[in-house]
Parts: C-alpha cells; sequence; structure tokens
C-alpha cells in the first residue's frame, strides 16, 4: 500500500509484480498525456512533496478501509511530461471485483480533482497556460 511521486516513467509490469497477492481482483488505470487542442507539446506538473506524498498516502489508506482493499498502489508523475506519456496509475487489489472496480474509480477521481498538483499546459510555440478545474471531474468525484 503505497503512494509515489516521481518524474521518472514507470514500468507498470514492474509496479504490479507481486501487487496484491492472495487478493480476487486487481483493478490498474494508467492516465496518458493527451492533446485535445492539437497545439500542445507537454504538460508541466508541480507540487510540494511532503504535502502532495501525504495527501495521496492518506486518501489511499481512506479508500482500503472504504472499499476493505488488500492492497492500492498510487504513482504519479511531475515535472515536465510529454504527449502520449504516462502521468499516473492506480491500482486496487480486493477480494471481490466490484469493490476493486469502485475504489479505482474512487482514487482516480479524487486525483483528478483534490490532489495537490498544478498543471500547466505548454503549447508549441513555448506559451504556457494553467490548466483549470473542470465541472465534470467535480460532478465525477460527488458521486463518492
Amino acid at each position: 500500500m503505497t503512494a509515489r511521486v516521481q518524474t521518472a516513467p514507470f514500468d507498470l509490469a514492474a509496479e504490479l509484480r507481486d501487487f496484491g497477492a492472495g487478493a480476487g481482483a486487481v483493478v490498474t488505470f494508467t492516465g496518458l498525456v493527451r492533446d485535445d487542442t492539437g497545439q500542445m507539446a507537454a504538460l508541466e506538473i508541480e507540487h510540494y512533496p511532503e504535502m502532495t506524498e501525504r495527501a495521496l498516502s492518506d486518501f489511499g489508506a481512506a479508500a482500503a478501509q472504504r472499499f476493505d482493499l488488500a492492497d492500492w498502489r498510487i504513482v504519479h508523475r511531475h515535472g515536465r511530461i510529454e504527449i502520449g506519456d504516462q502521468i499516473m496509475m492506480v491500482a486496487t487489489a480486493a477480494r471481490h471485483r466490484r469493490a476493486a472496480f469502485d475504489a479505482a474509480g474512487y482514487l482516480m477521481d479524487w486525483l483528478k480533482s483534490r490532489a495537490p498538483f498544478w498543471k500547466r499546459e505548454i503549447a508549441r510555440d513555448g506559451s504556457a497556460t494553467w490548466v483549470q478545474a473542470k465541472a465534470g471531474d467535480e460532478d465525477a468525484l460527488s458521486r463518492w
């Protein structure tokens, strides 16, 4: 049961090796940087390390209790991340698939709307724009 914030790409297969041993279900989600505008070169993510890792760990622990998880893992990257690269992953393990799926959805919705990261879209021309919160992300979180 871990949360980690790092600059380097992660190896999904290595992250899942020995993950969730003894559980009946393992669910994973990997987010990729996408360009919805056709003008983006990269995404730049900033954070305060101690605050971010503690928030992710606390929320992972809360999800484990709420969904009776056998294991969970959050890996989130920071720094400059290119289009198509991995930005984050969530893995959950539980006795039953519904709990594993629900916990993964819960963690992903929380990461999207509440995790203490600040994101800037870096355009191909070098300009940068801070990413604003989206109402849809808040709506997704409200279902929990």
